[in-house]
């Protein structure tokens, strides 16, 4: 019986850590939603607005609980202001396309999926995945297969330790 219980823990413990895992997966996929819709917001205001005016109004009428200190704001502040920088990254890689045709949504994807790229140490495969899925979610149909496509190009083209390729993640 002592085994039985010892596996049973040992069940316990994984459930527990597979738990873990995906509800850290989960809250970060609402953590970059959350933000893509702060960003979006600050897009359409032409980043005159900031994002803690916009973050407060989306609090007071979505409930959403952002943290007017935390990661969402300091983010697209610094999305925004390296949004020239970040777009010059795209061009390069824009075939039989013109910069001024990608959509709104998709290029703020783009934006952010850089600026992680770029700035942070989450592994280029989970920034890429998740841009991917932000695509899917709010830009336009099948935009996600030329954020992929930008997105790994842009990867190719970094050192990898300036693209922050490593396995800790910062977000």
């Amino acid at each position: 019986m002592s085994d039985q219980n010892t596996d049973q823990r040992i069940v316990d413990q994984n459930t527990g850590v597979d738990d873990l895992v995906s509800q850290n997966l989960t809250t970060r996929r609402k953590m970059r939603s959350l933000l893509f819709h702060v960003l979006y917001a600050a897009d359409a205001f032409d980043y005159e607005t900031s994002a803690v005016v916009i973050a407060t109004n989306f609090n007071r009428e979505y409930e959403t609980n952002i943290d007017l200190e935390g990661d969402i704001i300091k983010i697209v502040n610094e999305i925004a202001i390296k949004r020239d920088e970040l777009d010059e990254q795209i061009v390069p890689f824009l075939e039989n396309w013109k910069f001024d045709r990608i959509g709104r949504c998709t290029l703020l994807v783009l934006r952010y999926a850089i600026w992680e790229m770029l700035y942070t140490t989450t592994p280029h495969s989970i920034v890429i995945n998740e841009a991917i899925e932000l695509a899917k979610c709010f830009a336009e149909q099948d935009s996600y297969k030329f954020v992929n496509g930008i997105l790994d190009k842009i990867y190719n083209s970094i050192k990898p330790e300036e693209a922050g390729d490593s396995e800790n993640e910062d977000l």
